[in-house]
C-alpha cells in the first residue's frame, strides 16, 4: 500500500474560476498565467481546466513544448522572454510569443535571421525586475518594426502593488504606475497591464489584455480578501491520513525540541505529511488543520515525513481520517500567514514524492 497522501486537483474549481477571471477580463483578451507547472497544479490540468482561456503564459521553453503535446493550440507567451540566442529556435517551434525587455534581447533578435515572432514591449513602471523605461519604448519600437519576421502587440508591464492592502501613498502605487506609462497606458498596439490584482482591483487599468494569475488557482491575492469574496475556489487540496495515534499524560511532549507539552492527558493524531513533502516546517504550534468536518490544531514541530495534531476534543478523529492541510476548508493563505509567507509560495511547492490526481467536485 501507497503512503496515504495526495495533492488533489479540482477541475471543476479550475474552470470556475478561469469563467470568474473571463468575467473579470471584461472582453479584453485573457492570458491564463501557469508558470511554475502551473503554480504546482500540474500541466497536464491545467491545460483542460484553463481551455477558455485565450492564451497560456508560462516560463520555461520545455513547457510551452510541453503544452503543445498536450493540445493547446492557442496562443503561447513566454513571460520573461527568451534568455539566449539559442532559444529562439524552439521558442518558434511552439509558436510562442515573447516579451523584449531589455537591450540585449532587442540586439539578440536583430541579428537573427528567418525570425516569425510576436513581442510585447516590457516596460518597467515600478516593479525596477525587467522591463524598459517608459521613455524608451518609442525608440525599442521603431527598431522591433524594422525587424523581418517580427510582429509588436504593444507594451507590457507589472504592477508591483496592486492588492488593497498597499499603502495609498507608497513608491509604485497603481496610480503611479500609471501615471509613469502616460499615453502608453491605450497604446494603439496594444497594453497588457493588469495581472490578477488590477483585473480584480483596479478598474482604471485598461488595455486589450491582462494576464491572470493566482486567482485562477482559487487563491486570493491579498490575503485580506476572502476567496468567498471574490468567489473564487480553491483548485488544490493538500491531505494525509492520520496513521498513528498517542496517548499521552499530562506535562508529556511531542516532537523534535518539545515544543507542545500536553496541558492535560490528550489524544495525539500522527499525520502523514512532513516537509519532505512541502508543508513548512516553521509552521507553529496551532496551526489548524481539518479532518472530521472540524479545524484540529498542530501539536508540535513538523517533522520530515510527520505532523502530529491534537485530537483530544475530536473523537471522530481517529486513524484512517482524511486530514486536509490547505485546500476547500483550509484557505492556504492562512497557513502561509502562520508561517511569514505567502500562499503562492505553498502551493508551489509540493515536492513530487506527493501522488497527484485530479477529481471533480468537493471530497
Amino acid at each position: 500500500m501507497s503512503r496515504p497522501i495526495e495533492l488533489v486537483i479540482h477541475m471543476d474549481a479550475l474552470r470556475h474560476n478561469c469563467q470568474k477571471m473571463r468575467e473579470a477580463a471584461r472582453g479584453r483578451f485573457l492570458w491564463a498565467v501557469v508558470k511554475a507547472n502551473g503554480y504546482g497544479h500540474g500541466l497536464e490540468h491545467i491545460v483542460k481546466g484553463f481551455a477558455e482561456a485565450d492564451g497560456l503564459a508560462i516560463l520555461d521553453i520545455g513547457d510551452a513544448l510541453k503544452l503543445r503535446r498536450l493540445g493547446w493550440k492557442k496562443r503561447i507567451l513566454m513571460i520573461e522572454g527568451f534568455f539566449d540566442e539559442e532559444d529562439l529556435e524552439p521558442i518558434q517551434e511552439a509558436g510562442a510569443d515573447v516579451i523584449v525587455h531589455s537591450e540585449r534581447l532587442l540586439s539578440i533578435l536583430e541579428h537573427h535571421k528567418g525570425l516569425r515572432l510576436g513581442c510585447y514591449i516590457g516596460v518597467n513602471t515600478g516593479m525596477s525586475r525587467l522591463g524598459f523605461r517608459p521613455s524608451e519604448v518609442e525608440a525599442v519600437r521603431t527598431r522591433l518594426h524594422a525587424i523581418p519576421g517580427v510582429t509588436s502587440y504593444g507594451v507590457l508591464t507589472h504592477f508591483a502593488n496592486g492588492d488593497p492592502s498597499y499603502k495609498e501613498n507608497g513608491p509604485a502605487t497603481v496610480g503611479r504606475q500609471l501615471d509613469r506609462l502616460g499615453d502608453l497606458a491605450n497604446d494603439p498596439e496594444g497594453a497588457c497591464l493588469a495581472a490578477t490584482t488590477g483585473m480584480l482591483f483596479h478598474p482604471e487599468v485598461k488595455g486589450n489584455a491582462v494576464r491572470a494569475g493566482i486567482a485562477l488557482y482559487g487563491v486570493s491575492p491579498d490575503s485580506t480578501v476572502s476567496e468567498k469574496t471574490l468567489d473564487i475556489i480553491p483548485a488544490q487540496t493538500l491531505r494525509a491520513k492520520i496513521i498513528a495515534v498517542q496517548h499521552i499524560e499530562k506535562g508529556e511532549a511531542v516532537g523534535y525540541g518539545s515544543k507542545w507539552i500536553a496541558p492535560r492527558p490528550s489524544r495525539i493524531g500522527i499525520v502523514a505529511c512532513g516537509y519532505a513533502d512541502g508543508y513548512p516546517r516553521s509552521a507553529p504550534n496551532g496551526t489548524p488543520v481539518w479532518v472530521e468536518g472540524k479545524k484540529v490544531p498542530m501539536a508540535g514541530r513538523v517533522c520530515m515525513d510527520m505532523i502530529s495534531i491534537d485530537i483530544t476534543d475530536f473523537p471522530d478523529a481517529d486513524v484512517g481520517s482524511w486530514v486536509e492541510l490547505w485546500g476547500q476548508h483550509i484557505p492556504v493563505n492562512e497557513i502561509a500567514g502562520s508561517v511569514g509567507t505567502i500562499g503562492y509560495e505553498l502551493i508551489c511547492s509540493v515536492l513530487p514524492r506527493v501522488p497527484v490526481r485530479e477529481t471533480e467536485g468537493t471530497l
